[in-house]
């Protein structure tokens, strides 16, 4: 007989995640809440994760490994197909949840009795590869609120950038996530920005000022390649949003957008050199 549906879905996809997945995993078991299943989904990585994985006896963590490579869009949308609780959080493998992350998100929705939020957020913490702190990001400022959808938006597209955060940072309804579809790679890495544009359709959403997770930034992630794609890649997303119905997108707000995105790529790349000087003087 199987055992009751969780209420919530923390599902990691990994790939080749075997130096940071304990730590990440750690981070959820440490959860002041515990009506959760963990879903660790391996991309047929050649490294440490599955003996990572597997060396966990807690019977929430369940451990699958996909028979080929499905790159990361593919893994997302297997960890939508594997949820079964009533919440679902998409964490990726080097990000760290704050203990009381669970409770605090999951209070949000529980009270939302006419379902009208899409999602809730938080606070994030960007953090280096040894775990220290290098910035905090409180998006919204120093206290709790609910941001109707049109507003979020519309900051985010003013800002050239994802003020959601990561998908570590966010708590939805499974059936939203059903509802609304799968991640949908085509904008690259906007791929979560662009699945949060899609949830506000369906409702606003709520911010939690307290730190809520910690986003990982590497000098071996964090390349100036990246962050000129970034820059790319929300202008055309941005510009798509635009002529798309249903999203109040005006041209001053849209050429300011894509401007702010080209200057946030110059400083993610000085932030990218920075990590590397620190990491060799710290070696």
């Amino acid at each position: 007989m199987q055992n009751p549906p969780p209420l919530v879905s923390v599902c990691i996809p990994v790939y080749l995640g075997a130096a940071h997945l304990r730590a990440t995993i750690d981070s959820v078991f440490a959860q002041t809440f515990a009506d959760f299943e963990l879903v660790v989904i391996d991309d047929d990585s050649p490294d440490g994760t599955q003996a990572i994985a597997e060396s966990y006896a807690d019977p929430r963590i369940r451990y699958l490994r996909n028979a080929r490579n499905l790159g990361a869009q593919g893994n997302w949308n297997r960890c939508l197909d594997e949820a079964r609780g009533t919440y679902f959080k998409l964490l990726p493998q080097d990000d760290l949840l704050a203990a009381d992350c669970l409770a605090r998100q999951v209070a949000v929705l529980e009270r939302d009795r006419d379902r009208s939020l899409a999602f809730v957020f938080g606070t994030r913490d960007f953090i280096d590869a040894a775990e220290r702190r290098v910035l905090r990001r409180a998006a919204f400022g120093g206290r709790d609120r609910r941001i109707a959808a049109a507003d979020l938006i519309a900051s985010c597209i003013r800002k050239g950038t994802n003020l959601v955060g990561e998908p570590g940072n966010v708590l939805m309804r499974r059936e939203l996530a059903a509802r609304i579809g799968k991640f949908d790679g085509r904008y690259g890495y906007m791929i979560d920005l662009d699945y949060w544009f899609r949830a506000l359709r369906e409702g606003d959403a709520h911010y939690l000022a307290e730190p809520l997770s910690s986003f990982r930034i590497s000098p071996g992630s964090w390349s100036v390649a990246i962050g000129r794609r970034q820059s790319e890649e929300f202008a055309a997303f941005a510009r798509a949003y635009q002529s798309t119905p249903g999203y109040r997108i005006g041209r001053t707000d849209l050429a300011l957008g894509i401007g702010v995105a080209k200057i946030n790529a110059h400083l993610r790349q000085a932030v990218y050199w920075w990590l590397l000087r620190r990491g060799r003087t710290a070696a």
